[in-house]
């Protein structure tokens, strides 16, 4: 007979995410929004308007805000997620997160496994993969 065998995961408490939060969001105003959205260009096609990050779950994602410009829905909003860091329970020591890039197709890609946060978003600084494309 099969016994069944527990495992440790580290769950993220409401602190760990508030933190990981105000991390991310001081990265997007110092590091990404001057770089890549200084300015906000109206176009008549869709344009970025703002970035942003938000909790689903366990998962962080960075997004951009856009406003359509085409005549039958313009001033319209949606937002588009462009990289994401899932945290990986199994690290019982320290938050580590594994970071996914967003394809064209709308799946979700694995680029790095189990970085700490500080090394997640250096690998957005330096990675032009996991940056916005304004």
């Amino acid at each position: 007979m099969a016994t069944r065998k527990g495992v440790w995961v580290k769950a993220l408490s409401a602190e760990d995410k508030a933190i990981v939060s105000a991390t991310c969001e001081r990265f997007v105003t110092e590091k990404l929004k001057p770089r890549f959205l200084p300015e906000i260009k109206p176009t008549r096609f869709n344009y970025p308007i703002d970035m942003f990050g938000k909790w689903r779950g366990n998962k962080y994602s960075f997004l951009l805000r856009y406003r359509s410009g085409w005549q039958e829905n313009e001033g319209e909003t949606f937002d588009s997620a462009f990289t994401r860091f899932d945290h990986v329970e199994e690290n019982l020591t320290e938050t580590r997160f594994d970071v996914m890039w967003h394809r064209h197709n709308g799946q979700w890609w694995r680029t790095h496994r189990s970085a700490t946060l500080d090394e997640a978003l250096d690998l957005i600084e330096t990675t032009a993969l996991l940056q916005p494309q304004t």
